[in-house]
C-alpha cells in the first residue's frame, strides 16, 4: 500500500482494542476506527473518481479524522473547510478547489447548503452507515501510488485568493517515519491535538498516532478559551505529547493554568509557528522540568517541518532559540542574494529546502509554483526542485540555524502564515477606503491597519471580521489623512509603525 492507510491497517491488526481516537464526546478503538473509515470510503466511491478533491466541512472532532482516512480509501484527497472561517473565505477556497463532493454532517447541512450552493454535499452519517465494499476499495488501492495527493491546505495568498498547497502521501510518510523515531513517539503515547485540521501541525498529530498505534486525543476548540477546563482535559486523557503552536502554549502560561493543575503525564512538548517567548518556556520548565522540549520550523510547502532543535536543560537561550538542524532526508541550506551557498556563521541568507518532503506545489496556481518551487541554482546538471521559503536565517557559532526574519510582506502570526497584501486587498475593496496598508508589530505581536478614507474604524473592523479569519483582522485600525511615502514613492511602512506612538 502506497499511502498513510498502511499506518491504520498495521495498528488495527496489532492493537485492535486500543483507543485510536478520542474527543470530549466519543472514542473509537483501532478496530472500530478501521471499519468506520472503510465504510466512509465505500460510500464515497460512487460520488468520486480517484485523485479528485473532497472537501471536509465538519466540526473538529474524531469523526472528521475518520473522514480523512475514508477519503483516502476512496482514492481521493481531502481539503479541510474550517467551519470557523467566514462564508466568503470558504466560498473562495471551494471555487479554487472545485471538490467532487463536500462531506458535512446533518447538524451543519443547512449552513453548508448556504455557503456552498453549487457543490454536491453528503452527510458523514450517511457515509458511515454504508456497507463496506472490500473488493471495490481494494481495486482503488491497487492503482494508488505514493505521489498521489493526500491533502490540500489553503493559506493566505498575496493575490487576495487563498492558495492551496498540495502534499502527497510519500512526503507525509517519509516525514512521519523520521518524526516518530527522532522523538520516541510510541504506542504508549497520548497525543493531544491542538491545531485546527486545516493547519499542517495537525498532520503530525494524526499520522504519528496512526503509525505507532498511539492515542489521538482531539482537544475541543472551546477549551482554548477556558484554560482551567483545558488542564482538566489534558489530565483526564493522560496526555503525554503536545505538538502545539507557540500561541496555544502561551495561552496556558498567560492564564497561569499550570498553577491550577499541571498535567504530570506530559513527556514531550514540541512547538512551532512563532518564536517561543523565553518567559513562557521558563514557566513550562518550572512545572514540567523533566519533559523534552523541541523547537520545530518549516512552512507548509515542505510538509510540516524541515528543522528541529531539542532544547538543552542547562543552556541559556537568552539570545534566542535556534531552529536547529535538518530532519533526516531533508537538506536545508542558505543562499545569498546572488544564489551562492552560505556556510559561514553570522551571514544572513534565504532558507531553502530540497528533498522528498517538498509539496507537489500549489493547486491550480502555476505562477506561484514557478516563483517558489524552482530549479536548485547550485545544481546545473539535472532537474532538481527546491523550495525558496522567503525566510531569512543564519548559522550561529554552533552550526545551528537561526531564524532572522522575512524577505517579503509575509508574516507568522498566531501560528498562521499571513500575506499582509491579502489583508490590504480586503481593506481596499471596502467602500469608503481609498488606500490601505497593514504592518506587523513584531515586538508586541500585533497586526496594525492604516487607511485613507471616510469609513469609521469601528465599521471597517466589523466588515473585516465578517470577511476574514479572525487571525487576519488587525487589532489596531487607524484612519490617516495620507500615507507616508519613501523616496521611491512607496508606502513607508516603518513610518506607519512609528505613528502608533508605542500603543
Amino acid at each position: 500500500m502506497a499511502n498513510v492507510l498502511q499506518y491504520l491497517i498495521r495498528s488495527a491488526e496489532r492493537v485492535p482494542d486500543k483507543c485510536a481516537v478520542t474527543d470530549d464526546v466519543r472514542s473509537y478503538t483501532y478496530a472500530e476506527f478501521y471499519h468506520l473509515t472503510r465504510a466512509i470510503g465505500s460510500g464515497l466511491l460512487p460520488l468520486t473518481r480517484p485523485r479528485q478533491a473532497v472537501g471536509v466541512y465538519l466540526p473538529k472532532n474524531v469523526q472528521a479524522v475518520a473522514a480523512f482516512f475514508g477519503i483516502q480509501w476512496a482514492g481521493c484527497f481531502y481539503s479541510v473547510l474550517n467551519t470557523e472561517l467566514p462564508g466568503n473565505r470558504l466560498r473562495q477556497i471551494a471555487q479554487t478547489l472545485a471538490p467532487a463532493v463536500i462531506v458535512t454532517c446533518e447538524a451543519l447541512l443547512p449552513q453548508a447548503k448556504e455557503i456552498f450552493p453549487i457543490c454536491p454535499l453528503v452527510c458523514l452519517e450517511t457515509l458511515a452507515g454504508q456497507a463496506v465494499d472490500a473488493e471495490a476499495l481494494a481495486s482503488v488501492q491497487a492503482r494508488a501510488i505514493d505521489t498521489d495527493p493526500l491533502y490540500v491546505n489553503f493559506t493566505s495568498g498575496s493575490t487576495g485568493v487563498p492558495k492551496g498547497i498540495v502534499v502527497c502521501s510519500r512526503s507525509v510518510t517519509d516525514f512521519i517515519d523520521c518524526f516518530t523515531a527522532l522523538f520516541s513517539i510510541t504506542e504508549q503515547d497520548v497525543i493531544a491535538n491542538q491545531a485546527p485540521f486545516d493547519f499542517d501541525v495537525s498532520v503530525k498529530d494524526i499520522y504519528s498516532a496512526m503509525k505507532v498505534g498511539a492515542t489521538l486525543a482531539v482537544v475541543p476548540r472551546e477549551l482554548f478559551s477556558a484554560p482551567v477546563q483545558l488542564m482538566d482535559f489534558l489530565c483526564e486523557k493522560q496526555a503525554t505529547t503536545l505538538i502545539w503552536a507557540v500561541s496555544a502554549l502561551c495561552l496556558i502560561t498567560g492564564f497561569h493554568a499550570l498553577d491550577y493543575k499541571t498535567p504530570e503525564s506530559l513527556q514531550k512538548i514540541l512547538f512551532s509557528g512563532e518564536v517561543m517567548p523565553l518567559r513562557a518556556l521558563k514557566e513550562f520548565r518550572k512545572h514540567l522540568p523533566d519533559s523534552c522540549y523541541v523547537n520545530l520550523y518549516g512552512p507548509t510547502e515542505i510538509t510540516c517541518n524541515c528543522t528541529y532543535h531539542i532544547l538543552e536543560k542547562d543552556r541559556d537561550y537568552a539570545s534566542g532559540i535556534p531552529i536547529g538542524i535538518p530532519f533526516p532526508n531533508e537538506d536545508v541550506f542558505l543562499l545569498d542574494g546572488e544564489d551562492r551557498l552560505i556556510t559561514a556563521p553570522d551571514t544572513e541568507g534565504e532558507i531553502c529546502v530540497r528533498g522528498t518532503a517538498l509539496a507537489l506545489g500549489y493547486y491550480r496556481c502555476p505562477e506561484q509554483n514557478s516563483a517558489h518551487f524552482v530549479q536548485n541554482p547550485l545544481n546545473p546538471d539535472y532537474p532538481e526542485r527546491i523550495y525558496r521559503t522567503g525566510d531569512l536565517g543564519k548559522y550561529n557559532d554552533r552550526g545551528e540555524l537561526v531564524f532572522s526574519g522575512r524577505k517579503d510582506f509575509q508574516i507568522k502570526y498566531m501560528g498562521h502564515r499571513i500575506e499582509l497584501e491579502e489583508i490590504e486587498r480586503e481593506m481596499n475593496a471596502i467602500p469608503g477606503v481609498e488606500r490601505a496598508c497593514c504592518v506587523f508589530d513584531e515586538k508586541r505581536s500585533r497586526l496594525r491597519g492604516f487607511y485613507v478614507g471616510t469609513v469609521g474604524p469601528e465599521d471597517l473592523h466589523a466588515i473585516l471580521r465578517r470577511d476574514l479569519p479572525a487571525f487576519m483582522v488587525p487589532g489596531f485600525l487607524r484612519q490617516v489623512e495620507a500615507m507616508p511615502l519613501n523616496k521611491n514613492g512607496k508606502i513607508d511602512r516603518k513610518a506607519l509603525s512609528e505613528m502608533t506612538g508605542g500603543r
